[in-house]
């Protein structure tokens, strides 16, 4: 009979970029012994999307490890220094990282660490009551047993209802770079989405829209281009105490704040919508561009015309209450991304807690199984923790949290209390 492997501590599922920090700050820790399951061969964070000068919406002190332990040799500005770019960087007098150098620097930093697995596809997750153990098993047969788990799968391109089960060869814009070329070879491209990665495609296609001559719309439901909402006491939001307060609100209530509070995360940067409307002023000096932006319209239906090679986009105007169609060649879904629960859990959905529209019912402590310390979740937690949960600069804090979670002590102090204002009465 083959031996069974010694359980480790906990094992990480996913290595996005939380999951990946969790690693970073876990690895000093001699008493925790952890390893993290990755499909990719490598890390890779959003290469579909690295287009030239895109950067992070947060500073560069929103990296791994910083915000829990500045003195890591996993930060960003650790990073640099090993990379020669220390000066460099501090002469360019802008906190903002290049989305490529981010995700150089997570290459970098996986590249350092012992405990990460990449090629390992988990398949299933079991439980041992008698052992108080979890299973995980891999695509390549390897078994791993553990106390813990934290989940970090990320959160899947979204696709409308409306384009599900869509012929040709339209695309979400997490692909627009290896599909970019292609793209631009069509009479019109029609791109449909509200937020950064749609405005950074829309003006990356404007710029070149002379060149190759098509026509080029911008569909939007919003009622305008929302800029990203980046003033000081809103970002007090991204605070210990407004996890507090938040998380515990009725969950109709935050089912209700989570709709408004979009553009606090999802808006687009208010240079990039400056530089638009410039690039779209300058490219009409010698005549109307043919491009449109179309705000208040909602994507209801599409169909794909193989025989014409097109869609018929069915538009609604929300506000005017009236339905329109727009024909196009190319289709770029920049749609965003939604969390599904893996289907590895399936065998485990028994010991986690769900709200009652299905979603996880993430604890304050991050954790979503029926004991309350067993699997913990990183993202895909806005309905609980509000905006925290994707932003990049909370991922140390919650780690942080988490880890004090696995020990039962503190390693990496928390804050309690950061903001100047009062969320509860």
């Amino acid at each position: 009979m083959t031996a069974l492997p010694d359980p480790h501590d906990f094992i990480g599922i996913g290595l996005g970029p939380f999951n990946l920090g969790l690693a970073c700050l876990t690895e000093p820790i001699d008493e925790l012994n952890g390893v993290f399951l990755e499909s990719k061969p490598d890390f890779e964070w959003h290469a579909g999307m690295f287009l030239e000068g895109a950067h992070l919406q947060t500073p560069f002190m929103s990296d791994l490890v910083t915000m829990a332990d500045p003195t890591s040799p996993y930060s960003f500005l650790n990073y640099l220094k090993e990379r020669g770019r220390l000066y460099s960087f501090y002469i360019r007098e802008n906190f903002y990282p290049l989305r490529t150098e981010y995700n150089d620097y997570c290459r970098w930093a996986a590249g350092k660490l012992s405990g990460i697995r990449f090629g390992e596809t988990v398949e299933t997750v079991t439980y041992d009551d008698a052992g108080g153990l979890y299973t995980v098993r891999t695509a390549s047969g390897e078994l791993f047993r553990s106390r813990r788990l934290v989940l970090g799968t990320g959160t899947p391109p979204h696709i409308p209802a409306a384009c599900q089960g869509l012929g040709g060869d339209f695309l979400h814009n997490s692909r627009y770079l290896e599909r970019k070329a292609d793209l631009q070879k069509k009479r019109s491209i029609t791109l449909v989405g509200s937020g950064q990665s749609a405005a950074e495609i829309y003006y990356d296609l404007l710029s070149e829209i002379d060149v190759h001559g098509y026509r080029l719309n911008w569909v939007t439901r919003s009622p305008r281009f929302f800029p990203l909402e980046y003033t000081k006491l809103t970002l007090e939001m991204t605070s210990p105490e407004y996890i507090d307060y938040f998380h515990a609100l009725p969950e109709e209530t935050r089912h209700r704040l989570e709709t408004g509070q979009k553009g606090l995360f999802k808006g687009i940067d208010g240079e990039l919508i400056d530089a638009i409307f410039d690039l779209l002023y300058q490219k009409n000096l010698p005549g109307p561009v043919p491009t449109r932006l179309l705000t208040n319209s909602a994507l209801v239906s599409a169909r794909y015309d193989e025989e014409g090679g097109a869609y018929r986009l069915g538009l609604r105007q929300e506000e005017q209450g009236k339905d329109y169609e727009l024909t196009t060649e190319g289709l770029v879904l920049a749609t965003g991304y939604r969390y599904e629960a893996p289907a590895f859990l399936a065998p485990i959905s028994g010991r986690l807690r769900h709200d009652s529209r299905g979603r996880f019912d993430v604890a304050r402590n991050y954790s979503i199984d029926t004991t309350g310390h067993g699997v913990f979740l990183q993202n895909a937690s806005v309905h609980t923790h509000s905006i925290t949960s994707p932003d990049l600069g909370m991922g140390a804090y919650r780690n942080a949290y988490i880890i004090g979670e696995l020990l039962g002590r503190e390693v990496y102090p928390v804050e309690k209390s950061i903001a100047f204002q009062e969320f509860a009465v």
